[in-house]
């Protein structure tokens, strides 16, 4: 964590305390507990049924808590459902961007709708703080790649000015390169301040951009790891509580 916004490490902005979650009368998640501060990345990991969907769409209010509860920002997700989400932005794994519109009309649009309005120039700006270039700006978006389309929708993110990102499995098909930028980029806006969850099944990306992570494991946390100062979490010791065999 950025030692300029350590100050906010007290001040959780996202927080599940026991949370529980039934989907069909099946509990998927059980009494799951952590938080994430302004200032900090932390990594949600987890395999196929983890839960780690599920936690997300409690924040995101689209499933109840059976018991327990979500809080955003100070807001209990299951009583102030629309300011909650008014403070945070989320970046699903594939973001749903209008083929036939450019980087900039996409991003103009999708603020209208937000009832937010941006200069030209501030939209320019959000796009070069995600380093998409200035010749791929006025290409319609059905010619870009994952990681173009990725950087479009951070770049929303950016403009939304929320002190809360959520991330949706958000390296999924990226290319090594793609992958390292856009955790560049995700350190950086949690280094002015932000809040960022990122759910992952990716050991060494979660390793690499993680300040904390949590390890989910059949709807529960089964373990947390945090980086050492200056440092980051071991890859190795993450991958062995990640495996298999230390289920067993």
């Amino acid at each position: 964590m950025n030692p300029s916004v350590t100050s906010l490490a007290h001040m959780p902005k996202l927080q599940a305390e026991q949370l529980r979650v039934l989907r069909s009368g099946k509990e998927v998640l059980s009494g799951v507990s952590f938080n994430v501060a302004g200032g900090e990345v932390y990594g949600l990991l987890g395999g196929n049924g983890a839960g780690k969907s599920t936690t997300l769409a409690a924040f995101l209010g689209f499933v109840p808590a059976a018991s327990g509860r979500v809080v955003v920002d100070g807001l209990d997700v299951g009583s102030d459902l629309a300011a909650a989400r008014r403070a945070m932005a989320y970046l699903p794994e594939a973001a749903s961007l209008y083929e036939h519109l450019d980087a900039r009309e996409n991003l103009d649009y999708f603020l209208q709708l937000a009832d937010m309005r941006c200069s030209a120039d501030e939209i320019d700006l959000a796009l070069d703080r995600v380093s998409l270039g200035a010749e791929a700006r006025g290409l319609k978006l059905r010619s870009y790649s994952k990681g173009m389309r990725q950087k479009v929708a951070i770049a929303l993110a950016i403009l939304r000015d929320t002190g809360i990102l959520l991330l949706d499995e958000p390296t999924s098909g990226l290319d090594p390169t793609a992958i390292d930028e856009f955790h560049g980029l995700v350190r950086g806006l949690a280094d002015a301040g932000k809040a960022i969850l990122m759910v992952t099944h990716d050991v060494y990306g979660a390793c690499q951009v993680a300040d904390r992570i949590g390890l989910l494991r059949g709807g529960q946390l089964v373990a947390q790891f945090e980086a050492p100062p200056g440092g980051r979490i071991d890859t190795e010791t993450v991958h062995r509580a990640f495996s298999p065999r230390a289920a067993a």
